[in-house]
């Protein structure tokens, strides 16, 4: 430790714990602030998917980009005890669905297999017979939120960083705040590029089904992933809302969306989850300092806090002991809206 002064850390997601344990290994003594642990990020599905994401995803960022955080996880799970499922994840649908997939994954320099009928009784029995086709993908691996939360926090702690549960008292003269909020503007005092996120709200369902499929599976109105003991079925994109409140009106088209995929999920009772993300005008997150001195921000990730956890915490880490920040940091510079 080489005592580099105190840093509080605003927000106990994803994000904020990444960037609490790499301030903490970079010699900060870090506070973590959040008056409700997780947030968005304990409601998610844990998929850490460059490709799919980047070929299903018009909004989504670089595939370069996405890929270089993902390449961050292993030595991040490493470092925190997080499990990493590195199995792959399956396209499934119709044939002139799945001629879409290719086309955006050609377009990207990415191959994905067909699978056999038997590879895909093996990896996925439980899904519909009626699907025409079945891709699979080895470049999107997956995590489990809760347990991911868990074993981070736990690192913070090991390392001696300190959790309040309440709000960041905001900027202190003495020290480094780090503003990993999600949605969330409360700070925007202390940062005024927050004015920049937008809400997006997120709806998914949880269904007591784990052995229908042992992979994710992308299908053409959702997807349905094993998380846990449990599945995850989604999701909604509701861009603007910033109510985090479940809405029971979602659940039924959710998992009517999933049925079609596995049929035997009509007899699900899932119990239906919702999160409010930040997204940003580029679909970018925010890393690195605001205008305001000793401000540093870490939001804005869209639905893919879980994959850019690492290279959000990366730049943060290295903009605050003056090292370089890594060939990403323009793009995600807070100041690049002018």
């Amino acid at each position: 430790m080489s005592g580099r002064g105190e840093a509080t850390v605003a927000g106990a997601g994803a994000l904020g714990l990444c960037c609490a344990l790499a301030l903490a290994d970079a010699g900060f003594q870090v506070t973590v602030y959040d008056p409700a642990d997780g947030g968005a990020s304990a409601v998610a599905a844990g998929m850490l998917a460059p490709v799919f994401e980047a070929a299903l995803d018009e909004a989504a960022p670089p595939l370069p980009l996405l890929l270089g955080a993902r390449d961050l996880w292993p030595a991040l799970a490493a470092r925190a005890g997080v499990r990493l499922i590195r199995d792959g994840a399956l396209a499934a649908g119709s044939a002139d669905w799945l001629h879409g997939v290719v086309s955006g994954l050609s377009r990207l320099g990415v191959r994905a297999a067909e699978l056999p009928p038997a590879a895909v009784q093996a990896l996925a029995p439980g899904l519909a017979g009626s699907v025409e086709g079945v891709l699979l993908n080895r470049e999107d691996w997956r995590l489990e939120p809760q347990a991911a939360l868990a074993a981070l926090r736990a690192a913070c702690v090991a390392t001696g960083v300190a959790f309040r549960r309440e709000a960041a008292p905001g900027r202190r003269s003495d020290g480094l705040l780090v503003i990993a909020t999600g949605a969330g503007r409360g700070l925007a005092r202390d940062a005024p590029e927050l004015v920049r996120l937008s809400p997006i709200k997120g709806h998914l369902l949880h269904a007591d089904a784990p052995d229908l499929t042992y992979l994710t599976v992308r299908g053409e109105e959702g997807y349905v992933t094993p998380v846990g003991d449990s599945l995850a079925l989604g999701a909604t994109m509701e861009a603007g809302v910033d109510d985090p409140e479940p809405d029971p009106a979602r659940a039924a088209p959710l998992l009517a969306a999933a049925v079609r995929l596995f049929p035997a999920l009509a007899h699900a009772r899932p119990r239906l989850l919702a999160g409010v993300r930040g997204s940003t005008p580029d679909g970018l997150p925010l890393a690195g300092f605001s205008a305001e001195p000793k401000v540093l921000l870490a939001v804005g990730a869209r639905r893919n806090g879980w994959l850019l956890a690492p290279l959000v915490a990366q730049v943060t880490a290295a903009l605050a002991v003056g090292a370089d920040p890594g060939p990403w940091a323009a793009a995600l510079d807070p100041s690049r809206f002018g």
